[in-house]
């Protein structure tokens, strides 16, 4: 299948006609008709069928749906980077992170990195743990930022930073001045959840549950800023990474470190044959001295 076949096929995807998908591509309806024609040969199978006053897809066509948009993602950014090309820009630098870092610690990092990088475009993404790593394997992205480490073997893993498991709790539930909670100080209370296999989940509710009464938890959500949403809606009480409690006593919230101490830490993931271009460098560096200088400043108001 030729890429003049796929274009047409998107097109028809999209509009549900052949006019108006020969609109959109600017060709006549009857070569919009003939490529359509002579994809179908080639693959043996129809791709559209005649209904409702529309070109319905077949099943095929849905199947190949998914792999059509992936392929126009990929050229969408190869045109993006023959335009920085054109401009002389630097290359960009692509970061992807847990939706915990990009609520502070990325914006924060990038901004200082943009005054001695004036050049370089920088796209922001935040995904799942999991997704950082499939993104990475795909060359989607240059680096991810995680508070998991990685065991794939074409990826490595630098640890930037090291702070601790952080309680979240309203105002006025702990003890003024209270410097730490014993985790057995959590048995019985009404807890919020974490879905999902972050490894912290793991750990932390399997020790959880070895409490009597064990935590009542009711409510599970998805990530660690939702469960910090929820202590300030008043559902209870939440454990949760030391970014995310980040300004959680300027919101109103109670917040100390559980003891003895969890350990998180913050890990930027790379690929292994993938060399550091300067502002990946330089953004690092950032990233290990404001996530220091965060965590220091929580760990003395505590």
């Amino acid at each position: 299948m030729r890429l003049r076949h796929i274009e047409v096929i998107q097109a028809i995807l999209q509009t549900g006609n052949l006019t108006a998908a020969a609109a959109s591509l600017d060709l006549p309806s009857t070569a919009v008709s003939a490529t359509l024609q002579e994809a179908e040969q080639q693959l043996g199978y129809m791709l559209f069928a005649q209904g409702r006053g529309r070109l319905q897809p077949t099943r095929e066509a849905l199947a190949l749906e998914n792999e059509f948009n992936r392929l126009y993602d990929g050229l969408e950014h190869i045109r993006r980077l023959a335009c920085d090309l054109r401009q002389h820009q630097d290359p960009p630098l692509r970061v992807v992170c847990t939706p915990t870092l990009a609520q502070q610690l990325l914006p924060q990092s990038v901004a200082a990195l943009r005054r001695r990088f004036r050049e370089t475009p920088c796209s922001l993404s935040s995904q799942s743990n999991q997704a950082i790593v499939r993104s990475l394997l795909l060359r989607d992205c240059d680096v991810g930022l995680s508070l998991e480490p990685c065991e794939h073997p074409a990826i490595t893993g630098a640890a930037l930073v090291q702070g601790k498991l952080q309680l979240l709790a309203p105002h006025g539930w702990l003890q003024p001045k209270q410097k730490y909670i014993a985790l057995q100080d959590l048995a019985g209370q009404t807890m919020i959840g974490l879905d999902g296999e972050d490894p912290l989940r793991r750990l932390l509710e399997n020790r959880l549950q070895t409490l009597r009464p064990a935590p009542l938890i009711q409510t599970r959500v998805q990530t660690y800023p939702m469960m910090r949403s929820m202590v300030e809606a008043g559902e209870g009480l939440a454990v949760v990474d030391p970014f995310t409690a980040l300004g959680a006593r300027a919101a109103g919230l109670d917040m100390c470190p559980i003891a003895p101490a969890i350990p998180v830490t913050l890990y930027a993931l790379t690929l292994r044959e993938h060399e550091a271009s300067p502002a990946l460098k330089t953004l690092l560096e950032i990233l290990t001295e404001k996530a220091g200088a965060l965590l220091a400043s929580q760990a003395a108001r505590t």
